[in-house]
């Protein structure tokens, strides 16, 4: 998207955001818009960071002042920097290069990183056992939902059955024992994702392939090929996975 563009589509994004009040972006704002195209940061990806703003400013109660975009640009990065992992190109900072190694996961992996709204992946300070909990409701209303399809919701029954046992021996577990259940997780998370794929219409995983395509446009030019094509593969998963409301299985570093 072009700069002036993707400025307007923010300008449009932002106004209904802030319940139909027109805040321009011009001056600074403008230039900082243009940092972010720079960057490769997509519209989406700006977008979710723009939302995680207002949700705070919601949750102080009344409103009672619109809210600028300068005051979104750290949840913006944020957003940014969490998008660019589960994709494996890095972070904000590192100039949208594939990491060392050029390892960037596929379909069948689970994202290094995630937002709450990612599917809820644990961070500093959650603990194991809480992540578990917070996997298990979120899959129990997953196999309940009514659009659930039914070799999904299988998949998730099984994967329910095997967390079970995990739940509460989770919180004692020490040194080996826990980087094993966590390797686990890891397992599990890649095995729900590659079932997630695989019952996804052919017609729908092309779909969300274009739209992961366009995220990723911004960045392509300063890609070598083959991390282009791992890190297609797992936004396209990524994508898939926000379809079907999966959460993150994986557990994260506390």
């Amino acid at each position: 998207m072009e700069p002036d563009s993707f400025c307007r589509e923010l300008e449009t994004h932002l106004c209904r955001k802030n319940d139909g009040h027109l805040v321009r972006i011009v001056g600074p704002a403008f230039e900082m818009v243009n940092r972010w195209a720079a960057q490769g940061i997509p519209f989406k990806v700006a977008c979710r960071g723009i939302d995680r703003t207002f949700e705070r400013y919601y949750a102080k109660g009344p409103r009672r002042r619109p809210v600028r975009l300068e005051f979104c640009e750290a949840d913006v990065l944020d957003a940014f920097d969490e998008w660019r992992r589960a994709v494996g190109i890095g972070t904000a900072g590192g100039g949208g290069t594939a990491p060392a190694g050029g390892q960037v996961p596929g379909p069948g992996s689970a994202p290094a990183g995630g937002s709450e709204s990612d599917g809820e992946r644990a961070r500093p300070g959650h603990s194991l056992r809480a992540h578990l909990d917070r996997v298990v409701r979120r899959l129990t209303d997953l196999q309940a939902g009514p659009d659930t399809p039914d070799a999904l919701a299988a998949a998730v029954g099984g994967l329910l059955d095997r967390l079970a046992s995990e739940r509460d021996r989770s919180r004692s577990l020490r040194g080996e024992a826990r980087a094993a259940l966590i390797g686990q997780l890891e397992r599990l998370d890649a095995e729900l994702l590659t079932t997630a794929l695989r019952i996804t219409p052919s017609e729908t995983l092309g779909k969300l392939r274009e739209e992961a395509e366009d995220e990723l446009a911004g960045l392509r030019e300063r890609m070598p090929p083959e991390a282009y094509a791992r890190a297609l593969e797992a936004a396209t998963a990524r994508l898939v996975r926000e379809r079907l409301r999966l959460p993150i299985v994986a557990y994260g570093p506390d």
